[in-house]
């Protein structure tokens, strides 16, 4: 058959893209976890120095980078974005 190695392509790229999502999602499920024990222990042994407060801000800024690598990569200034641009410049310039 003429689509299957297409078919088979796609779903190798599904696949990785599943992946991809699903590590972000237990990335951020970590997250949640961890700083809220570190929240618990932050509290009942150092109440007065919030010092977890660091910690979810240096591990935020991971997390909000890890994510814009799965989701932005369709987002502004993707692939798609470039040769749809492209193509809409060179159809302006046939006009």
């Amino acid at each position: 058959m003429v689509d299957e190695p297409y078919e088979k392509d796609a779903y190798i790229r599904a696949k990785k893209r599943v992946e991809e999502v699903r590590g972000f999602y237990s990335h951020l499920i970590s997250y949640i976890v961890v700083n809220a024990f570190l929240a618990i222990i932050n509290f009942f042994t150092t109440p007065g120095f919030w010092w977890f407060l660091f910690i979810s801000f240096f591990w935020g800024i991971g997390l909000v980078a890890h994510g814009s690598s799965v989701f932005m990569k369709r987002g502004i200034f993707s692939k798609e974005w470039e040769e749809r641009k492209i193509k809409e410049y060179m159809e302006k310039e046939k006009e």
